[in-house]
């Protein structure tokens, strides 16, 4: 493939999948400011690796799983600043840019409490319907994995909601 095909591919790409790979990072941070920066990055070690990215089966649960990894990373690099410092993290109040309500808060703290693999488990299963053979897919685990994280996930969810869990992750609000 010629560069500017490549390229071109690689722009039409980005145009589809840049707004879901940032809310995905959103989501399994729960730092918006870091959203877009996890997403940019993402996609620029895919372009690096395009190639070969594209011939994947689903170039875009490669991406998912780029996604993932950068945001595990991230969240360990600030589990290990806070260690080293000494400091608990102050949650000054959640900041949101649209209007979100008591309930997607809640949900989008209780999600932060969740581990990772639960997290991420139950965000692309619910968030962002994905099938489970397509989530195992993006986390390079098994489609079992996925079921029994997902479970354990809402299950913990459910326990610390009281049942609101569910229907705020794929969007239904009272």
């Amino acid at each position: 493939m010629a560069v500017d095909d490549a390229s071109a591919e690689f722009h039409d790409f980005f145009e589809r999948h840049y707004a879901e790979l940032a809310r995905l990072a959103h989501l399994l941070t729960g730092e918006a400011d870091a959203a877009d920066d996890l997403a940019a990055d993402a996609l620029v070690a895919l372009w690096h690796r395009w190639d070969r990215v594209r011939r994947a089966g689903s170039p875009v649960a490669y991406a998912r799983g780029v996604v993932a990894n950068m945001a595990r990373g991230r969240i360990r690099s600030a589990v290990r600043e806070r260690r080293r410092v000494t400091l608990f993290w102050d949650r000054r109040g959640d900041h949101t840019d649209g209007p979100d309500v008591a309930a997607v808060l809640d949900v989008r703290e209780a999600l932060g409490r969740l581990p990772f693999r639960k997290r991420t488990c139950v965000v692309l299963r619910h968030a962002f319907d994905l099938s489970e053979k397509d989530t195992a897919l993006a986390l390079g685990i098994s489609v079992g994995t996925v079921k029994s994280q997902t479970s354990k996930g809402l299950a913990e969810l459910e326990r610390m909601l009281g049942g609101r869990a569910a229907d705020v992750l794929v969007g239904r609000r009272n």
